[in-house]
């Protein structure tokens, strides 16, 4: 594995700059393809999933954190409140809290159950200087969200959902797990009260984890202030863990926001709710795909899918071409033209990119285009459009194939 720090910076991803500050991130144009398709992708699986949007602000009052819990068991890590005349508000370090308060502001059935909300959203945490570390670490993070409000009895299957979505998300981004963790509480006072409620929440963690069939580790001391939770660990060049994914069984903020919904006797009962993030912050997920990956993502996420080679200037006019075709079926192409260098110095500078097409006077004249996939593979001239069809679905499907059999 590479450094993502390193390789992020030569390949033009991200930077950071002092004026803006440590642990403060910002984004090139290649490195914004990356993340903005690595969005799309999870707004899209969890549209089919039945999950339902929202944005929501990234400021709320101190009253907010304190109704559900943050400000007395995670203020340490929260920002300073600023004062708004006689009011007090943050910068939120967890989405979960506005989440509740939108489900409260509508009367629910048990007909609605479960209830999915999803939100890309920004939060910030007060971090220290000493343990930020490129994307890992940050204090502006872009969460990948969701909350499901649903009965006690549906809690397992909606679990168990989110942990195949994670399992096909790490699939089609070509990331490997370290390990599941199931974690507990531990000695000390960062934990709300209530025996029975840490109890019943670790119990149906552990029936999930038992029935998927996954190898785990119980691990006290890594639940959250207000239950336990299932992490799936990642590790990096050093052999450094950090957790990427969760899925987490709350009591505690339904009660605390008073949320309810009608059961089918014509009575208030209160939802459970469950946490999951399928790729966790957008920022560590994206540290964790450079360092996996090199660089060399898979074709769909690749910021430039296919470069267009023509051997000389002859064929310049019909490159030109191609990435505009390119174009219109929504590949991300680029022309690199002959004044760049020879052809196979063109080959090695491309070498990240999953597909180049060489175009000399042959292929021109028959309508043809040459590819050479990035793992060395080299190709029988195809038709252009037949190329150009077979790459856009292999895009579409998400794999990490860089060919298909056909």
């Amino acid at each position: 594995m590479s450094d993502h720090r390193k390789l992020g910076r030569e390949l033009g991803l991200f930077d950071t700059d002092p004026l803006i500050g440590a642990g403060l991130p910002y984004w090139l144009p290649d490195g914004a393809t990356v993340r903005h398709t690595l969005e799309e992708y999870i707004r899209a699986a969890e549209r089919r999933a039945g999950y339902r949007h929202v944005y929501s602000p990234v400021l709320g009052k101190r009253e907010l954190y304190e109704l559900s819990g943050h400000w007395q068991h995670y203020s340490d890590d929260m920002f300073p409140p600023m004062d708004l005349g006689a009011e007090q508000v943050v910068l939120r370090p967890s989405l979960c809290p506005h989440h509740a308060v939108i489900y409260r502001s509508r009367g629910h059935s048990y007909r609605e159950l479960p209830l999915r909300v999803a939100e890309l959203g920004g939060m910030y945490r007060s971090e220290l200087s000493g343990v930020l570390g490129g994307l890992t670490r940050v204090r502006a993070i872009q969460l990948n969200d969701a909350h499901i409000f649903c009965t006690l009895d549906q809690v397992a299957e909606e679990a168990g959902a989110a942990l195949e979505m994670i399992r096909r998300a790490y699939g089609a981004l070509g990331i490997t797990p370290a390990r599941y963790r199931l974690s507990l509480p531990g000695p000390g006072g960062k934990y709300v009260a209530g025996e029975g409620m840490w109890r019943r929440s670790a119990a149906l963690l552990t029936d999930v984890l038992d029935r998927s069939g996954l190898s785990y580790e119980a691990v006290e001391g890594e639940a959250a202030f207000y239950g336990p939770k299932i992490d799936v660990q990642v590790a990096d060049g050093a052999g450094r863990e950090s957790t990427l994914s969760t899925v987490q069984v709350d009591f505690h903020q339904p009660e605390r926001f008073d949320l309810h919904y009608i059961g089918p006797d014509g009575a208030r009962h209160r939802p459970v709710m469950v946490h999951r993030s399928i790729i966790g912050s957008v920022e560590r997920a994206l540290a964790q795909l450079i360092e996996e990956h090199g660089g060399a993502f898979p074709a769909w996420l690749a910021p430039t899918q296919l470069v267009v080679l023509p051997i000389s200037e002859s064929e310049l006019a019909g490159a030109q071409e191609l990435v505009r075709r390119c174009g219109e079926r929504g590949l991300r192409a680029k022309l690199t033209a002959p004044d760049h260098g020879t052809l196979p110095a063109r080959v090695r500078a491309s070498r990240l990119v999953p597909y180049q097409a060489v175009l000399g006077p042959r292929e021109l004249a028959n309508g043809h285009v040459s590819l050479r996939l990035r793992d060395g593979r080299r190709l029988a001239p195809l038709p252009a459009d037949e190329a150009l069809t077979r790459i856009e679905s292999l895009v579409r499907a998400h794999t990490t194939d860089l060919w298909d059999a056909a």
